[in-house]
């Protein structure tokens, strides 16, 4: 509905109460355009359309790939959705990824916690909750400075931007953006997957990202130690998932699964198969096993049969079991295609490093099976990004016989080679890796777990060093404020940004005249009015 819809409708209600006074329709419009959405579930169903719709542009246009940052507090994904609509004027093909492992570091009440699942499962809705409300909030404040500015217009006449204000109003693009958020293996069963699940929806979550490592034994992608589970155990999983979403009513609701099986060398159990050639006898075929004679093996050995031969799978004191070497790549095609199989949207495959071809090879595989198979991808801060594409520019010339003279591959990190031809053809592959491996590996949506963690690190160190420093106060007012007004900056006027205006808005609704507000000529904040 319009604005001047909302206002009439608002109107015909005040009007049929009489005792009603002093209760403005146009107040009443604007209160409801400021909280567009009632809940979560409200929210998990608008993004899950955009992703879905995002989806299928990105089947027909490769280059139309989405992107996100991890956020760890709400107010950090605020101002992120906000700077992107100041430079591209849309959040279009742009989310929020929520990591579980920046919840274990940063959320717990545990205190600081490595990635293994151990932090409170409840906080990754709260997270969902916490990141909604920061977004819904920079929404109530944007359009308020927006009504404000129709009603200056109103004031002295001019019924052209008035109008063209009300046009901005009626086509505003929320603040609400999808977020993928993470919910580990599950923090248990099938059971505790569904409970959890739903109470990710609930507070807004339209995509869940689950993996297939055993939920007890559950470690960061990019650690050692991984232990997948059988197929049979994770479709469990997306299953609970996606009943979780069919139940809420969210019925584009996204799930993606990922694999972990490139870096994981270990499983818990050995799958289950009712015949040869089943999904279970693949998975087993993994297996690193020894061929065991007739009555040679003892108490408590686990032996499976492979054609006329009875095998025993290689188990460590952990009573865990352990695959074959160099069958990653093939387990991870496997858990895939698997995967899409029996109900997940997407795929996401933790790699060790972010090389185009190796992702291409495995994703070409897929495709052979699944022809419009997409994945996410974690351009991951575990990644030592300039040392790995530096080696992969070294190891191509080194191929083509270039020569590489003034070049040593043990050094490439050093800052001597930034301005070398080889140091720029690398940071070009950086630059345009996304672009093309969403062209060549089918990569439809890319993140960065973890950036805010390290920008907050970094940027604390450079204001710590200032202003500890020689430069005390001025290693604030320059690096930081400074910048803050030049570059347009919303929170540089914190207290508009923290809601004092939209609270003086009320304060003027609820008690007219009478109101005491806080954006008067005293109020410091007028000094960056300009």
């Amino acid at each position: 509905m319009s604005y001047r819809a909302i206002t009439d409708e608002a109107s015909n209600t005040i009007n049929a109460n009489k005792n009603w006074t002093g209760i403005s329709a146009e107040a009443v419009a604007r209160m409801r355009l400021q909280n567009r959405f009632r809940t979560g579930v409200d929210i998990a169903k608008y993004t899950a359309k955009i992703i879905r719709n995002d989806m299928a542009a990105y089947d027909q246009d490769a280059s139309k790939y989405t992107q996100s940052l991890g956020c760890w507090h709400g107010f950090i994904g605020q101002q992120k959705v906000i700077s992107i609509k100041k430079h591209f004027g849309t959040t279009e093909r742009r989310y929020i990824y929520l990591s579980g492992w920046m919840v274990a570091a940063l959320r717990s009440e545990f205190g600081p916690l490595p990635d293994q699942s151990m932090h409170e499962k409840t906080s990754v809705p709260s997270l969902i909750a916490e990141l909604y409300t920061f977004l819904r909030q920079a929404d109530a404040r944007e359009l308020g400075m927006m009504f404000r500015e129709a009603d200056r217009a109103r004031e002295s006449g001019d019924v052209s931007l008035e109008q063209q204000s009300l046009n901005a109003i009626d086509n505003y693009q929320t603040h609400v953006v999808p977020i993928i958020a993470d919910i580990d293996a599950g923090f248990g069963n099938a059971e505790a997957t569904y409970l959890l699940a739903k109470k990710m929806i609930e507070a807004g979550a339209c995509a869940l990202q689950i993996e297939n490592q055993v939920s007890d034994e559950k470690q960061c992608g990019h650690q050692d130690g991984k232990v997948t589970v059988p197929h049979e155990d994770f479709v469990a999983k997306i299953r609970a998932c996606r009943y979780a979403f069919l139940e809420l009513g969210v019925n584009d609701g996204i799930i993606v699964a990922r694999t972990d099986s490139l870096g994981a060398g270990l499983t818990k159990q050995i799958a289950f198969s009712a015949a040869e050639g089943d999904d279970g006898d693949v998975y087993n075929s993994f297996l690193d096993c020894e061929e065991v004679a007739e009555g040679d093996f003892s108490n408590g050995d686990v032996l499976i049969k492979r054609g006329s031969k009875v095998l025993r799978p290689k188990r460590l004191r952990s009573n865990l079991f352990q695959f074959r070497e160099g069958t990653g790549e093939d387990r991870c095609v496997l858990d895939c295609v698997n995967a899409l199989q029996n109900g997940a949207d997407l795929l996401w495959i933790e790699t060790e490093k972010p090389h185009i071809d190796q992702i291409a090879g495995m994703v070409d595989r897929i495709r052979q099976v699944i022809p419009n198979a997409k994945l996410v991808y974690n351009n991951s801060p575990s990644f030592n990004w300039t040392l790995n594409f530096r080696q992969q520019v070294f190891d191509a010339w080194l191929s083509s016989g270039k020569d590489l003279t003034g070049y040593d591959r043990a050094m490439l990190m050093s800052a001597e080679y930034d301005s070398s031809e080889l140091g720029q053809e690398a940071d070009e592959k950086i630059r345009t890796f996304q672009r093309d491996s969403a062209a060549r590996a089918g990569i439809f949506h890319h993140l960065i777990t973890l950036p805010t963690y390290h920008t907050a690190a970094l940027s604390t160190d450079n204001l710590a060093k200032e202003y500890f420093g020689e430069q005390a106060m001025l290693g604030y007012v320059a690096n930081v404020q400074r910048q803050e007004i030049r570059q347009a900056i919303a929170c540089v006027r914190h207290q508009n940004m923290a809601g004092s205006d939209l609270g003086d808005d009320h304060k003027e609704y609820f008690a007219g005249d009478t109101a005491v507000k806080a954006g008067g000529i005293h109020n410091t904040m007028n000094q960056f009015a300009s």
